[in-house]
């Protein structure tokens, strides 16, 4: 049985080749999908224009990098179902996705 975490956490933040970006869960596919057909990033609905600067990067990342193409909030050492302080270093990220401003898809 799948985990609620893998479908329906925040695990990473990926720009789009047109530069919106979109929140993907551990199966690398939009939020909720559960689905194990391709999804193009693309052209999901769930694509959103964001401001997401190297500074805020490093703040979303759970290793602190400052990449804007792929910001993973989680990852198999931090995972965070596996602990309060992994929970807690979570909820900050996700405190920070929560601020930022989008435009709504096109």
């Amino acid at each position: 049985m799948e985990e609620l975490r893998r479908t329906h956490m925040p695990y990473c933040i990926h720009r789009t080749e047109d530069g919106r970006y979109i929140v993907l869960n551990r199966n690398y596919k939009p939020l909720g999908v559960q689905t194990g057909d391709w999804v193009t990033y693309e052209t999901h609905p769930s694509a959103v224009e964001l401001n997401i600067t190297k500074i805020r990067a490093a703040k979303l990342d759970c290793q602190g990098r400052e990449n804007t193409d792929r910001i993973y909030l989680y990852n198999d050492g931090c995972i965070p179902t596996d602990g309060d302080a992994h929970m807690k270093a979570y909820l900050g990220r996700l405190a920070v996705l929560m601020k930022l401003k989008f435009k709504p898809p096109r």
